[in-house]
């Protein structure tokens, strides 16, 4: 089913081809673009090396050092989308160290392998899509049918067959459901009960690491439980899919392929670093929820065996990326044994007027872009002009230095504000065409701007 040594084809573009991509999404931090696309292109490189060399090959793990909002987090996202490969993203400051409350480190390995068994078990479904759809397509055809034979009689010379269908009404009724005849009619069909309400319970209790719902269906009582529910057949045509693609599924090769995915692919991010960094471990001495933590993360980065429900993970080859602003500590405080797993360090700049008039226009998600879209379903159209965006921009650094830097996110703060009275009338306003310039978005933010108290809430 999947070649031993094969890795998605995203991994093979160029160092070059990388950066180009991550182009479309982030404006500036080219050193950063620079460093994720080598990282990911050693991976690609390794898989070509002799086997006795391949196993001796650590990757290249990467500490990323700047302000909130300059993108960051969204360098690894975007970069593990493109390398279509399994990525979690975690907060280094909601884990402690192992013997106090809190997430355990382990759990990052856990949350990578269901991620990537979920990416494989993903591929495998489009895979088989159209064959669980036939199958779909024949159960609700067989209950179709069967309701149309007990209306009416049966027609000489034709005789129910011992399926209850006749061919030829199978096939009108396939016409019937293919053309959505059927969407809005009900059918009773029978479903797997997957319901445990004592989960909420258990994570309440902040047992969220436990998979209670697995352990509970390996029991007798609960293992099989089915329910039966009456859903439209549109509804329903979904639901037997999902179900015959899974019976077409090897779960088996998909969790062995999902775990070597994990172990050969697998990049982890890790947020706030800085969180776990005291300032001074001479002046401060021992920090169980600092030092402690980055301890218990250290086997991982270094490569260690994680015991999970699929069997135990190897880290040795996961790409670890960690991040975070270092306003107070710096990254050589943190253990010297950790700061030598990250030997590729970038900064990256803060974001300016220039940059934020490029943020709102240029990526392809562009916030503008992305506002535009929102009113044009309701009929009305927004037209930003260069000015408009200009002026934009500039209020976004004048309030990030006059208050807290918090980079790109600023824009999304200014432009709700902007934008408050055309989004809450827009349903009245259908048809109409609203031009944003420079006086429009002075005019709108002038009484925000000067209260300086005000605008800590509102900016």
């Amino acid at each position: 089913m999947w070649e031993k040594d094969a890795l998605p084809v995203g991994s093979s573009f160029t160092p070059r081809e990388i950066v180009s991509e991550l182009d479309r999404y982030i404006i500036g931090q080219n050193k950063a673009k620079r460093a994720v696309a080598i990282a990911l292109r050693n991976r690609w490189r390794r898989r070509q090396v002799p086997d006795e060399l391949r196993d001796e090959i650590a990757p290249k793990n990467i500490i990323m050092v700047g302000p909130t909002g300059v993108g960051k987090t969204e360098i690894a996202r975007r970069l593990a989308k493109l390398a279509q490969a399994p990525f979690v993203k975690v907060e280094a400051s909601k884990f402690t160290e192992v013997g106090y409350v809190g997430r355990d480190v382990d759990s990052i390995v856990r949350d990578l392998v269901e991620t990537s068994i979920q990416l494989v078990r993903h591929e495998e479904e489009d895979r088989v899509r159209a064959k669980a759809r036939d199958l779909a397509e024949d159960r609700i055809i067989k209950v179709l049918a069967q309701n149309e034979a007990s209306t009416m009689a049966a027609p000489a010379p034709y005789e129910i067959p011992e399926s209850g269908t006749r061919p030829e009404l199978e096939e009108e009724l396939r016409k019937k459901l293919r053309r959505g005849d059927f969407d809005d009619r009900y059918i009773e069909m029978e479903v797997p009960d997957t319901s445990f309400p004592m989960v909420e319970v258990f994570s309440a209790a902040g047992l969220e690491d436990i998979n209670f719902k697995d352990m509970f269906q390996n029991l007798p009582g609960f293992k099989g439980r089915k329910k039966q529910r009456k859903v439209k057949i549109k509804e329903a045509l979904e639901l037997y899919t999902g179900m015959e693609a899974e019976k077409l599924i090897d779960m088996e090769g998909v969790q062995q392929e999902g775990k070597r995915r994990a172990e050969q692919s697998g990049i982890v991010f890790i947020d706030e670093v800085d969180k776990i960094v005291g300032r001074s471990r001479a002046e401060h001495g021992p920090d169980v929820s600092r030092e402690g933590v980055q301890r218990d993360l250290l086997p991982l980065v270094e490569g260690t065996t994680v015991n999970t429900k699929y069997g135990p993970v190897k880290t040795d080859h996961v790409l670890f990326i960690a991040a975070g602003a270092f306003h107070v500590s710096k990254p050589a405080d943190m253990v010297p044994e950790l700061q030598g797993r990250f030997p590729i360090r970038v900064e990256l700049e803060s974001l300016g007027a220039d940059d934020f008039a490029r943020i709102l226009t240029e990526p392809k998600n562009a916030l503008i872009k992305q506002y535009i879209a929102l009113l044009d379903t309701e009929g009305v159209k927004l037209d930003f002009g260069d000015d408009a965006v200009r002026a934009i921009a500039e209020i976004a650094a004048d309030v990030n230095r006059s208050l807290e830097n918090i980079g790109a996110r600023r824009l999304h703060t200014i432009l709700e504000t902007l934008l408050d009275e055309i989004s809450f009338t827009a349903p009245e306003r259908r048809g109409d065409e609203v031009k944003i310039d420079a006086s429009l978005v002075k005019d709108t933010l002038s009484a925000v701007l000067k209260d300086e108290d005000l605008s800590r809430f509102i900016l």
